[in-house]
């Protein structure tokens, strides 16, 4: 495998789903089909076998799911990042995934540019976070909110990460999924001082990349 080439292994159960995976896969230049797998024990095992460089992995599967096969595949210290690919949307399963150490969340069904685009993310360590995902996270965590208040009780955000007004209104635009110059448009600032803002909220919640910090917002109720 030439070293442009991004190494896959798809973790699917469904077959008709599986080989259409592996079409988009074949076909598309720069990526290169490693395995195939059905459940996610074969998975382990060919993750550890094939060292792939990015793993499609769906959560409902049999003997072991997704979630605890990410969990395994990451403990054993395999450097491959995992997509998840999934119509699982629930906040639970989300949360789920990312803290069994996912580097990425796609659903079923969107379209081959998108999956391409979070490969090739996940692959480079930027990790991928579904904008539809986003918004079930968000509003899940609206409705926490909502019922709190509901029952009389005040809840304070807590910014224990020293962020400013500032910070946190572009923060809350990155979980919107705003590029840096929509950011800066909607902002009416300039594109290098929402850069500048972008690394502080960056340094400041100990991340490297926007998705992960979409993904510490939403958590954490920070937006």
């Amino acid at each position: 495998m030439s070293k442009d080439n991004i190494g896959i292994l798809i973790v699917e159960d469904h077959m008709v789903a599986r080989m259409g995976i592996a079409i988009v896969v074949e076909k598309t230049p720069g990526l290169k089909l490693l395995g195939q797998a059905s459940d996610g024990q074969e998975g382990i095992a060919l993750a550890s076998k094939l060292k792939p460089d990015v793993i499609l992995m769906d959560i409902g599967l049999p003997k072991v799911d997704g979630i605890e096969a990410t969990r395994k595949i990451k403990e054993s210290g395999i450097e491959s990042g995992v997509l998840m690919f999934t119509s699982r949307d629930s906040n639970e399963d989300v949360f789920a995934a990312l803290k069994a150490g996912a580097d990425g969340y796609i659903m079923k069904g969107s379209n081959e540019e998108t999956l391409i685009n979070a490969i090739e993310a996940v692959s480079q360590g930027a990790g991928w976070l579904d904008p539809q995902i986003a918004r079930v996270v968000l509003s899940g965590i609206n409705e926490q909110k909502e019922a709190v208040e509901a029952e009389g009780k005040i809840k304070t955000a807590k910014n224990k990460y020293g962020l400013t007004k500032k910070e946190l209104e572009v923060l809350a635009l990155i979980v919107d999924g705003l590029s840096n110059n929509e950011i800066a448009q909607q902002l009416v600032v300039s594109i290098s001082t929402t850069k500048a803002h972008v690394h502080s909220i960056l340094q400041k919640l100990y991340l490297t990349d926007r998705t992960k910090a979409a993904v510490t917002a939403l958590k954490e109720g920070l937006v």
